[in-house]
């Protein structure tokens, strides 16, 4: 579970009552598809016959430049996520961080479980006893790749939402 019971107004659209506006709910979808496509070969690698997680990342892209819907992103993350089901690991996990992304659109707050996903991708995928000095150069990694314009809201937020993402924001 990666969403908190009690919503931050601040990671919900002003249409439905928070202060998001809609630039900045794109760029948390920029970002979090950045941080799923930089870990989607774990995935790859493992099935590469299976279009569901880039396909997923496509639509959280396609739905930041306006060429999709909402309901349409959504749908391919839950396909994308519907791909790790089976799995274990990095692959599994990379899945998923592209399914989080996809999902973006719908409710903001999936930025951070596409990250969260694309960290523990990273620490699965990495050698033994090394996996935690992995996650925290992905995380810094996917620090670097925020937008000024939300980068204090989502650092805000991983620190508020840490201990329910696995803590994996530990840096």
């Amino acid at each position: 579970m990666i969403l908190p019971q009690v919503r931050d107004p601040r990671l919900v659209t002003i249409r439905r009552g928070g202060t998001l506006t809609d630039a900045d709910h794109r760029l948390l979808a920029l970002w979090a598809a950045t941080c799923a496509e930089h870990v989607l070969h774990l995935f790859e690698s493992a099935r590469p016959d299976d279009p569901r997680p880039r396909a997923a990342v496509e639509h959280a892209h396609a739905w930041v430049r306006g060429e999709v819907a909402m309901r349409q992103s959504r749908a391919a993350g839950g396909h994308a996520m519907g791909a790790a089901r089976d799995l274990r690991g990095a692959a599994r996990h990379a899945a998923y961080a592209a399914g989080q992304a996809a999902c973006v659109a719908h409710v903001a707050e999936h930025d951070l479980g596409a990250a969260a996903y694309a960290i523990k991708a990273v620490r699965a995928a990495a050698p033994s006893g090394n996996d935690l000095a992995a996650g925290r150069l992905e995380g810094q990694w996917q620090r670097d790749q925020l937008p000024d314009a939300v980068r204090a809201l989502v650092l805000d937020d991983q620190r508020r939402r840490n201990d329910i993402c696995w803590s994996v924001f530990d840096v």
